[in-house]
């Protein structure tokens, strides 16, 4: 997907929603393209490095309406991660979260975790999301200006397809 094709998507989006749900969120989303902040151009070092550093942002339910978002990068069996809530605000929406906790994991072996502190309030960081498409990708602008392109990992992405046809009556398990 090329980078004015997702300027015309967020157009869209701010102007009539982009109907994106916590239900259409839920999965690792494998980071895959990124464009700095008024740039017209992909980073291709940076999203290779983080492609190469395996940068996955996991959404799952949380209690209530919230979401549980644990953002990662994985370099030889050592793994630093973020966690903490988020939830989806208003029409475009808004996916604001905050990370409460870092962890350094080698293996299964934690090395180092870590609270963090609360954001000022106003501060939280967020993703505005624009589009999701049934093929797997997801692509939003962060709180920073800079445009990031996702796609769901390979297994999420099969049990999203799968879901998708059976509750449309395509497919599913024959009954």
């Amino acid at each position: 997907m090329d980078h004015s094709a997702l300027l015309d998507l967020e157009k869209q989006a701010r102007r009539s929603g982009s109907g994106l749900t916590a239900s259409n969120l839920v999965g690792c989303w494998q980071l895959n393209t990124i464009w700095a902040k008024g740039q017209t151009k992909a980073s291709v070092l940076n999203g290779w490095l983080l492609r190469r550093i395996g940068a996955c942002l996991e959404i799952s339910n949380g209690s209530g309406d919230r979401l549980q978002l644990r953002n990662a990068v994985n370099l030889s069996g050592l793994t630093l991660q973020f966690t903490g809530p988020g939830e989806l605000n208003g029409r475009q929406p808004l996916l604001k979260f905050r990370f409460e906790q870092v962890e350094l994991l080698l293996g299964r072996l934690t090395l180092l975790k870590r609270e963090l502190p609360s954001p000022e309030k106003g501060r939280e960081p967020f993703f505005a999301l624009i589009s999701r498409s049934q093929e797997g990708w997801l692509v939003a602008r962060g709180r920073g200006g800079g445009l990031a392109l996702w796609t769901l990992r390979d297994s999420d992405a099969a049990r999203t397809s799968h879901l998708e046809r059976s509750s449309n009556g395509e497919g599913g398990d024959g009954a």
